[in-house]
């Protein structure tokens, strides 16, 4: 059934801070969407290493698709090395790259974690995260 323009959803979904946007009039497939998306958005280091993907189900009610759509974008992810699936723990943003990446990625992790903690702002954050390494 097709929905005039007024009635189309949106496909749109907060994960961490990263923004998932499907065009529903897009010629390309949404898991194709959703799959480009994620790529981009861990090469651009908006998701970083260790960082824990929505359920299949979660984020397919949040996106208001079918889970065979979010299941399989997945899939694709884990196919080109982006994601690694571990069953009922979830999926999660893999490591990649060469061993300094790797390390770095895994520092910048457990970071944002010390600072979540802490509760300080993220710009205060960066801030102090780069007086530490000019310093």
């Amino acid at each position: 059934m097709c929905r005039p323009p007024s009635e189309r959803r949106k496909y749109a979904v907060v994960v961490s801070t990263f923004d998932i946007t499907l065009d529903p009039a897009s010629t390309v497939a949404k898991n194709e969407q959703l799959t480009q998306l994620i790529q981009d958005a861990v090469k651009s280091g908006t998701l970083a290493a260790g960082a824990k993907l929505p359920t299949v189900r979660s984020l397919a009610e949040k996106l208001d698709v079918a889970p065979y759509t979010v299941a399989r974008a997945y899939r694709q992810l884990e196919d080109l090395g982006v994601v690694e699936t571990h069953g009922r723990n979830g999926t999660i943003v893999s490591t990649f790259g060469d061993t300094t990446q790797k390390q770095a990625q895994l520092a910048a992790q457990e970071f944002a974690q010390r600072i979540r903690g802490l509760k300080v702002a993220p710009a205060e954050a960066l801030a102090l995260a780069k007086a530490a390494l000019e310093g």
